[in-house]
């Protein structure tokens, strides 16, 4: 049949290896010598010597009906071709050699392609046999309303550097303060149906390519490549930032912009940022095509981040919730994904309601304290480290408070004739030659931590075991008179009703090789801190609150051992009630189908199959949570996303098994890393479970530890985190309990090990799909139901 630009399909794939590009190749050749109407034309078609490659191959893909694309080996131009396909509104057939390891590895941490799903084939006729049969056509929705509350989108890199927080600060002094992004420390993985709508949502993506010998920057390049192909497909506007020693993929050469000083990125971001502005005011509204209930539905982000405009629409007010406004506590704990930073953004909306409340919220990434860890604190003495990175944080909260109150009221003090002089001594106070106000917290927190680590070393060199008397740490710490700034906020504050001072995000970008004795001192000595002040405001008759939002299993591990321990007020984010996740549930259906029976049940069977292998299909994935807000928006995303692609008017059961297994891929990897970040030496433990049985006896357990090199004196310490995590549960009895059936007290688990000799452990169902768990607990009934 002749080439016509209707029915010629681009074929993508990499070079890297011969056997398999050779395939690819004949296969094409033979499948286009058969009678089907559509001819697959291969890049290479397009490598013509002198002539340019990227125009031709991006005008092909426009051109397709579809795009086939091998992902045996992620080529970044591959992968770009991929994400620009499905932004120009094109399906995309992703095929994969089974017997080539190539980047499986890769693939499977990086995400997006697992979620878009893919064709495995072994020899040419596979391929070939594949081309010819029916290939879906219908692209994946695309066309999804600009988010006007966060205009812009972002991909965050596993490890942060300098140029990567210098871009977030320039669009936030740019005034996109509000800004939606992938996490790789958060999320692991990228679903690529998430990626599309974030970016269809966008009214600007921003990019940062990294060198090869960064941490992570092989996955975080692939997923760099993919959302820049899908901003380009959409023809958004785009900034992509790469070191000018990176060698950048041939089909964006052309628009990255290198940088080797600040003034690169700087200058970058002010001419990316009118296209923005642009982009938003001239943007036609998405026309109103037919879709289902389900292809409009949004359910919110898994990440509260992402949510922060929208959250207060349908946030679940808690009694953790009413005790942290009440201020009745200084800690918050709680699981990744149990709902700490929707807490921390609800607290922090609903004080700032009050005009006279002063509120400063505080994001802190671990990796920011690094530098301070290094070159300072690993030098000094014990008592001298406590004494410095208390100081460290009164300082540091004093100077956020000050430079909120002196934000809040300089466009109304010259008008306030109560306020005025109290303004200006209190900027008189603030101000110093050595402290830099410029930039957003992050910065201000870097150039802080910069100015005491030159004044350190100028002063004691590398000196180990160094003890600082106290008026040290003043002259080493403090470029303001802080008896003086203290005094000023102080009769600042006479004029305002209260102060909340809330932490979020400090153990983020916390060493991945596990948490050390530094760590807890400096999550101890922010909570000293945080108490000193409450108490010397109090004294001067201020309402002032200092709430850390941290990690539970970061908080026992740090401050088991601290004499404070337990005498915290605390809130804890434990869910054991299903009804309350369900509540949760509700109120996001409920606020993204406007018009809608507020009900559950009546919601659900609009866009859900109600039972599924002979369970209510809400309980089955309810139970596959680990009782996680986070996981169940993740599970039912993932099934969402799966039925839209198929254009299904709900999510139907093989719907739910792709989204289950995608989720599991996701939870294993997280629970992984989490179980690394506490037991260094327990790395990729869980992927020792591969083919395991679900029902575990302890010597089988025990074996499965020690083939993953654990110590068999940690076996009890690793085995009560798999217990805590829910990752393993007890079965005895006839009943199956996990830690959130219990109250998160593994006493009574361990207690029916231990007095049942039939007791077992049991694998959650949550990680089978993943790691090939066979299923042999099914129990028997005889003709009497009893059970065998």
């Amino acid at each position: 049949m002749p080439s016509t630009k209707e029915n010629t399909a681009f074929v993508a794939y990499a070079s890297r290896v011969p056997e398999v590009s050779t395939i690819i190749f004949d296969a094409v050749r033979r499948a286009n010598a058969m009678p089907i109407p559509v001819r697959y034309e291969p890049w290479e078609f397009n490598d013509v010597p002198g002539a340019e490659l990227v125009g031709p191959i991006l005008g092909k893909i426009t051109e397709s009906p579809f795009v086939v694309a091998d992902i045996t080996t992620l080529n970044l131009n591959v992968v770009y071709e991929v994400g620009f396909a499905i932004g120009r509104g094109k399906r995309v057939f992703l095929v994969r050699h089974r017997g080539t390891t190539g980047d499986k590895a890769i693939a499977n941490e990086v995400g997006i392609f697992d979620t878009l799903g893919y064709y495995e084939y072994s020899t040419v006729e596979d391929l070939r046999a594949r081309l010819v049969a029916h290939i879906e056509e219908s692209p994946l929705p695309t066309s999804f309303p600009l988010n006007k509350r966060a205009l812009i989108y972002t991909v965050d890199p596993p490890l942060v550097g300098q140029a990567e927080k210098l871009l977030v600060s320039r669009m936030k002094k740019a005034g996109f303060y509000s800004y939606r992004s992938f996490s790789a420390e958060e999320d692991l993985r990228l679903s690529a149906t998430d990626a599309i709508q974030q970016v269809s949502q966008s009214a600007g993506v921003f990019l940062a390519l990294q060198n090869g010998n960064v941490f992570g920057s092989a996955i975080h390049n692939v997923r760099i490549m993919f959302v820049a192909g899908l901003s380009h497909g959409m023809e958004k506007p785009t900034l992509i930032m790469a070191p000018a020693t990176f060698t950048a993929p041939l089909d964006i050469r052309d628009v990255v912009r290198p940088f080797r000083r600040e003034e690169d990125i700087i200058n970058a971001v002010a001419d990316f940022c009118p296209a923005i502005v642009a982009y938003n005011s001239n943007v036609d509204p998405v026309p109103n095509e037919a879709v289902t209930k389900l292809q409009s539905l949004t359910i919110g982000d898994p990440r509260a981040e992402n949510e922060m405009p929208t959250l207060g629409r349908y946030y679940l007010r808690t009694h953790e919730y009413e005790r942290a406004l009440k201020g009745e506590v200084n800690l918050v704990v709680g699981r990744k994904g149990s709902g700490k930073t929707a807490l921390w953004i609800s607290v922090r909306d609903k004080t700032r309601q009050d005009k006279r409340n002063i509120v400063v919220d505080l994001r802190p990434d671990g990796y920011q304290l690094i530098k301070l860890k290094e070159e300072i604190f690993d030098h000094l003495s014990e008592g001298a480290r406590e004494h410095l990175i208390t100081a460290f944080w009164e300082y540091l909260i004093l100077l956020e408070v000050a430079y909120k109150l002196l934000e809040k009221d300089q466009s109304i003090y010259r008008q306030d004739h109560e306020l005025y002089q109290l303004y200006v001594d209190l900027a008189q106070a603030y101000k110093s030659p050595d402290f830099s106000t410029d930039g957003d917290f992050a910065e201000r927190l870097s150039n802080l931590s910069q100015r005491i680590v030159n004044e350190y070393r100028s002063r004691f060199g590398d000196t180990q075991g160094q003890r600082l008397t106290t008026g040290q740490v003043t002259e080493l710490l403090y470029s303001h008179d802080l008896r003086e700034l203290r005094r000023r906020v102080s009769e600042y504050l006479e004029f305002k009703k209260s102060v909340w001072v809330l932490f979020d995000n400090l153990d983020r970008g916390w060493s991945t090789q596990g948490f050390d004795a530094l760590d807890a001192i400096v999550l101890r000595c922010l909570v000293d801190a945080g108490r000193k002040l409450e108490r010397e405001m109090r004294r001067d008759e201020h309402d002032f609150h200092c709430i850390i939002f941290i990690r539970n299993d970061v908080y026992d591990h740090l401050m088991r051992h601290s004499t404070d321990y337990g005498k915290e007020m605390r809130a804890t984010l434990d869910w054991s009630d299903a009804d309350l996740l369900k509540e949760m549930l509700r109120l996001r259906l409920v606020a993204g189908m406007d018009g809608t029976d507020p009900a559950f049940d009546g919601i659900w069977r609009q866009i859900c199959v109600p039972h599924f292998q002979g369970e209510e299909t809400f309980i089955y994935l309810t139970e596959r949570s680990l009782m996680r807000p986070r996981n169940l928006i993740k599970i039912l995303s993932h099934c969402r996303g799966f039925a839209t692609s198929f254009r299904h008017e709900r999510i139907e059961e093989g719907d739910i098994e792709k989204g289950l297994k995608a989720y599991s891929t996701d939870i294993t990897s997280e629970l992984d890393r989490e179980l690394t970040d506490v037991f260094p030496e327990a790395r990729d433990l869980l992927y020792h479970f591969l083919d395991a049985a679900d029902t575990l006896t302890e010597e089988a357990l025990q074996k499965i530890l020690k083939s993953s090199g654990i110590r068999e004196d940690r076996f009890a310490a690793v085995l009560d985190f798999l217990l805590y995590y829910g990752v393993l549960g007890v079965r005895a009895g006839g009943n199956e309990y996990y830690i959130y059936t219990v109250n998160y007290d593994p006493r009574p688990m361990k207690i029916r090990l231990n007095r049942d000799p039939d007791a077992r452990y049991i694998v959650n169902p949550a990680f089978w799909p993943e790691l090939n768990i066979r299923r042999t607990s099914m129990v028997l009934l005889d003709a009497e139901g009893a059970r065998h």
